[in-house]
Parts: C-alpha cells; sequence; structure tokens
C-alpha cells in the first residue's frame, strides 16, 4: 500500500479476471470467449480502414453503429448507449443510473464485478441470496418497503456463473414492480439460449438492457458493448461518458462492430454451433456422473458429488484444460466450463473420464 494512495483506492477490492495464461497446447475454456472467429466481414472492415484515417479522431457518437444496433433493435439510435465493452458501460450505468442514497439490489450469486463498482463509486448494496436451486426469487424483489429505499436494481439474464436464465415474465414483474428506479437486465449471455427484455423497453422507462459483442458475436478482444432503453437513460449515460472519455471505442473498433452486428447470418450460424457443443458437453458430462445446471448460455456450470471442484480444477489444468473455479461459498464445488469447438469438448470428456478413473 502506498502512502500517496487516497482512501478510496485503499478500500477497494478490484475484480479479477479470468486467467490468460500463455501456455502452449492449451485448451483454454475459462473465459466465455467464442470458440469461432469473428465474422469475415468485421476483418474486411477493419483492414478496409487500416489507413491514414488513423490519424482522425473516431465519432465520438459512435452513430453508425448505434444505426445498426437500432436497426437490428427496432430502436431509435437515441435508445443506444456503446462503451469500450460491456463492463465499461455498466461502470457507466452504476455511476450514472443507479441511486447513491439506497441500496442496490443484486443477487449473492452473480457478475462478480457488481460489488466491485459498488465499492468504486461507494454505493451501498444488498446481495440478495439466490434459492436452494440457484434461480432468483422474484417476490425478493417485488413489494419492497418504499421505493425510495432501493438504489436500482441488476441482475443478468442468464446468470453468471450458473448460465440459468428467467423467463420474460419473471423479469418484467420485476421491472414492473420497480418503476421509480433503474433496473439493469445484462444480457451478456441472452443469445444462447434465453428471452431478450429488450422488447419492453418501450412499455417500462425504468429498464436498461445491456448487451456485449464479447461473447456471440466472437469479439472479445475488440472490446465492444452497449446499452439500450428509453432516451433519458441513454442521456444520463452520455453525460457521464463524456465527463470521463469521449472516445472509448477506436475508429477500428467502431467499423467492426458494426459489421458485427449485421452479419446476422454468420452470427447464427456460429451460435447454434455452441448450442449443438453446448448440449454434447453436458450429456457428456451427465453420463460421467456430473450434475449439470441446465444452461442458456455459452458455458455451463457443474459438480461432482464425489470429486472435490478445486481438485478437479487441478487436475484437468494439469492436462492443460483451463476451466473457472470459483472459490466462494455454495458455488465452490462448481467448475465453469465455456463451451469450446467439439474437439475441445472431446478432450475435456476424454480428461474427466482419465480423472475419474
Amino acid at each position: 500500500m502506498s502512502r500517496y494512495w487516497n482512501s478510496l483506492v485503499a478500500k477497494l477490492d478490484p475484480y479479477v479476471p479470468g486467467e490468460q495464461p500463455r501456455i502452449q497446447n492449451l485448451i483454454k475454456l475459462n473465459t466465455n470467449e467464442h470458440p469461432y472467429g469473428p465474422s469475415p466481414k468485421v476483418i474486411e472492415a477493419i483492414q478496409a480502414h487500416t489507413n491514414d484515417s488513423l490519424r482522425l479522431y473516431p465519432d465520438p457518437t459512435a452513430l453508425e453503429l448505434r444505426q445498426a444496433i437500432g436497426k437490428r433493435f427496432q430502436l431509435s439510435p437515441e435508445q443506444v448507449f456503446v462503451g469500450n465493452g460491456s463492463d465499461e458501460v455498466l461502470a457507466h450505468v452504476f455511476h450514472a443510473l443507479l441511486k447513491h442514497e439506497a441500496p442496490v439490489l443484486f443477487p449473492d450469486i452473480t457478475y462478480s464485478f457488481y460489488p466491485v463498482y459498488c465499492g468504486l463509486y461507494e454505493i451501498k448494496f444488498k446481495a440478495v441470496p439466490l434459492d436452494d436451486d440457484l434461480k432468483i426469487r422474484v417476490e425478493d424483489y417485488l413489494h419492497l418497503e418504499g421505493q425510495r429505499r432501493v438504489g436500482g436494481i441488476i441482475f443478468p439474464n442468464p446468470n453468471a456463473p450458473t448460465g440459468l436464465a428467467h423467463a420474460l415474465d419473471t423479469v418484467e414483474k420485476i421491472i414492473a414492480a420497480n418503476q421509480d428506479v433503474v433496473v439493469v437486465v445484462d444480457e451478456a449471455y441472452v443469445d444462447f439460449g434465453a428471452q431478450s427484455a429488450v422488447r419492453l423497453i418501450e412499455k417500462y422507462p425504468n429498464l436498461l438492457v445491456v448487451h456485449t459483442l464479447s461473447k456471440s458475436r466472437s469479439l472479445a478482444g475488440l472490446r465492444v458493448g452497449y446499452a439500450m432503453g428509453h432516451a433519458d437513460l441513454i442521456q444520463g449515460l452520455d453525460r457521464v461518458k463524456n465527463s470521463f472519455n469521449s472516445y472509448p471505442l477506436d475508429r477500428l473498433a467502431l467499423v467492426g462492430a458494426t459489421a458485427a452486428i449485421e452479419d446476422q447470418p454468420y452470427f447464427e450460424k456460429t451460435r447454434d454451433a455452441v448450442v449443438r457443443t453446448r448440449g454434447v458437453m453436458t450429456n457428456g458430462l451427465e453420463q460421467l456422473g456430473f450434475q449439470v445446471l441446465p444452461s442458456s448460455a455459452n458455458f455451463i456450470f457443474a459438480k461432482h458429488p464425489a470429486r472435490d471442484g478445486a481438485e478437479l480444477a487441478a487436475a484437468l489444468r494439469e492436462k492443460n484444460i483451463l476451466v473457472r473455479h470459483f472459490k466462494k461459498e455454495r458455488i465452490d464445488q462448481y467448475l465453469r466450463i465455456t463451451v469450446g469447438t467439439d474437439d475441445e469438448c472431446l478432450k475435456l470428456l476424454d480428461a474427466c473420464k482419465s480423472i475419474l478413473r
């Protein structure tokens, strides 16, 4: 700890990203990256703009990208906000839209960046326990004692790291019951099997839906995320963004992201391939005795009743297969395993067979 740090920095408990090791021949199934590359049109767009134009600043409004997103979801560009990955978008959401005078609610088992944002912006929060099946209890977010005592609500759909999806009517009940505050639905994995809440935006001005291109669009390395909601919410995010960094997306990211959004056939083809492999991986692990939660994401959450989760993760690592293990109460026996290629899936199952012998 440096004597030059201020009191806030000293109190922070930063987010720990998934490991990015430099190991040859590694099967990397720990950070939910897409197993297939981005659309060829993305590469073409980036190559076409890798020229003298890089001396110029990018469009600070990201108009073409916001138009493409708006067209995809039948929204106006004024209802779309973009940022440097959905993590930056979420950071601005916590700063701009979740009220700091009362606790923000989110599940106790969820994306572990949420409490980090609260620490950074000194926001009070309440982690609401999931039920025994690791699902949200909708009643925990309804009939709250005075809306002014709640600073906002955020939860992923599907949830992370469980992969469990909430039905759209469940999501809507939470939004409808809390119209005095912003309800954020983090849909990083929605394309792999859940219902998006985007269709509810016109009905609920307090709803904000956050997406990323890192997962289903194969662009984790480009860092593009976006939020969709009522124009008033987007204006609030813009005010924070323009007080922090007017140019969060460079020229190559803008054109690459636009191409990815516009190439719907490629997105559907590779998304469907991941979903098929997820089924194969799930069935294979269940045959080996694993208990696998029903996943609507590009990963599965599984545990073996006869083997310790940390030991399994370590044994897989010795076989050059990297998965994610969380040292957290209630889920410390589970492994979160990204869906890879068919070949990676088979190698994972073979490794598990060998370890369990």
